[in-house]
């Protein structure tokens, strides 16, 4: 197996949402239009293996200073071969080179962010926007027990 990284294209959004399927159906991950996805291809890291998209995340900026790691999705036999810390040390160097201060991850694998660094903070530190944009849309809203977490660059 030879996992291969990219940035997304407009071209692999209908791959996108397919792996992303269950987990958006289980309320684990938020709901993304096409549309959505498209206007924020940017943002996004892919896993392939040979033409198969394997996994990704995006990096999702929210202010000059702090983005969210977000929509990380690996498929389910290739859990624990570490694409997703892969897709997320993408992400982070990516945070680095834009200049962002701190990275927001809000998850229900509190051990598996804790393991790359990010620190547990209280839910009510952050940006007020990320509730009325983000998650309002969930499923669990307003009683979620997802787990807020931060990491300094």
């Amino acid at each position: 197996m030879q996992i291969r990284y990219s940035k997304a294209t407009l071209g692999d959004i209908t791959k996108m949402q397919e792996l992303v399927f269950p987990e958006v159906e289980s309320g684990i991950i938020l709901p993304r239009s096409n549309d959505e996805i498209a206007t924020n291809i940017r943002s996004y890291q892919l896993a392939f293996d040979g033409e198969t998209l394997v996994a990704f995340c995006a990096l999702h900026i929210h202010t000059s200073s702090l983005a969210e790691i977000r929509s990380l999705i690996v498929k389910e036999n290739y859990r624990g071969q570490k694409i997703g810390e892969n897709l997320i040390n993408r992400c982070l160097a990516e945070a680095v080179v834009l200049g962002l201060k701190r990275i927001l991850a809000l998850t229900y694998r509190q051990s598996f962010f804790e393991r790359l660094g990010f620190i547990e903070t209280p839910k009510e530190s952050l940006p007020e926007h990320k509730i009325w944009a983000d998650c309002i849309k969930c499923k669990h809203f307003p009683v979620c027990n997802e787990v807020s977490l931060i990491k300094d660059l």
